[in-house]
């Protein structure tokens, strides 16, 4: 085993981390028969430093290799107020099985602990079966199953509107303190940070959605990212799956004559058929995880990669 050092994320380590994660994912589906999740080139990826250095400056983990220099593998994580996210981690294929991810796994458990937070929190892929039982020997424990779902819009967008469409419209910063409260009755979470920033859309590649009768509260919002390195829809909160549905469907909008991902829990039914019928596919499943306090889901709640959200 090559000596390894864990140390904070430096911005220099920008296009390192940016080739690490893409290296190492595009390794890994690809070993298992997969296609490629990315293909835009590793200068795409530097996405995800940007926008995590962004969100939360210095909360990041690499882990050097001592003798070379290289980086064996690189972590993200965003406090928030109830909880923390482990955001992406990757290990480079090289160093597969030698104990780089539980290394920086650890570290994050320590940083949760020592500052108090009650809950550490992921999404994991259900198909690596490594890294699950990595996560669950290290005390986390699933709490959901989500669909990951593709679907490619058609040029001229969906045929049909969906039932409530009507009261969607874009979120402002007005709507922060709502959709705070909102998350924090469906989910037990709330990341203002989160939705501040992705609303201002510093990068040009958001979209944020609101669900809201006249006259009432907002019941349900959705963000979405359109960048060559990733094209998602999430988070979104709602009350109910007519209200996803809503805005999943205005969402899509923007994607036309493109592909899109999404994840959806298993326990949203009629969501998943509705999503089958516009045309929809299964390509994936992942896990929520969570280590510590955890509020069952009371709506619908939908996680994304970018920012990861757990």
């Amino acid at each position: 085993m090559e000596p390894m050092r864990l140390r904070p994320m430096e911005p220099e380590d920008r296009s390192e981390v940016a080739e690490l994660i893409y290296v190492s994912l595009n390794y890994y589906y690809e070993v298992h028969g997969m296609s490629k999740t990315f293909t835009a080139g590793p200068a795409s990826t530097e996405v995800f430093f940007d926008v995590y250095e962004a969100l939360d400056p210095g909360c990041g983990v690499v882990a050097e290799n001592e003798r070379t220099g290289r980086l064996m593998g690189s972590c993200f994580f965003h406090p928030r107020p109830q909880h923390v996210t482990l955001g992406i981690l990757n290990v480079h294929p090289n160093y597969f099985g030698r104990g780089v991810a539980r290394a920086m796994v650890a570290h994050v458990i320590d940083y949760t602990e020592t500052h108090g937070h009650p809950a550490l929190r992921l999404v994991q892929s259900a198909l690596n079966l490594d890294s699950y039982s990595l996560y669950t020997r290290m005390g986390f424990v699933p709490r959901s199953a989500y669909q990951d779902m593709i679907l490619t819009v058609p040029p001229s967008g969906l045929e049909r509107k969906a039932p409530g469409e009507e009261h969607v419209r874009p979120a402002a910063a007005d709507d922060v303190a709502a959709m705070a409260s909102l998350e924090m009755e469906v989910a037990g979470i709330t990341r203002e940070k989160d939705y501040g920033y992705l609303i201002q859309n510093g990068e040009g590649i958001w979209d944020a959605l609101v669900w809201e009768e006249p006259g009432s509260r907002v019941e349900g919002f959705l963000f979405s990212v359109k960048h060559p390195a990733l094209s998602m829809l999430g988070p979104l909160v709602t009350r109910t799956e007519g209200q996803a549905r809503a805005l999943i469907a205005r969402a899509l909008d923007r994607f036309r004559g493109s592909g899109v991902v999404f994840v959806v829990p298993v326990e949203c039914d009629e969501l998943v058929r509705h999503l089958y019928a516009w045309g929809a596919r299964n390509c994936e499943l992942h896990f929520c995880q969570v280590r510590g306090r955890f509020q069952p889901f009371r709506g619908v709640s939908m996680p994304t990669y970018l920012p990861e959200t757990g």
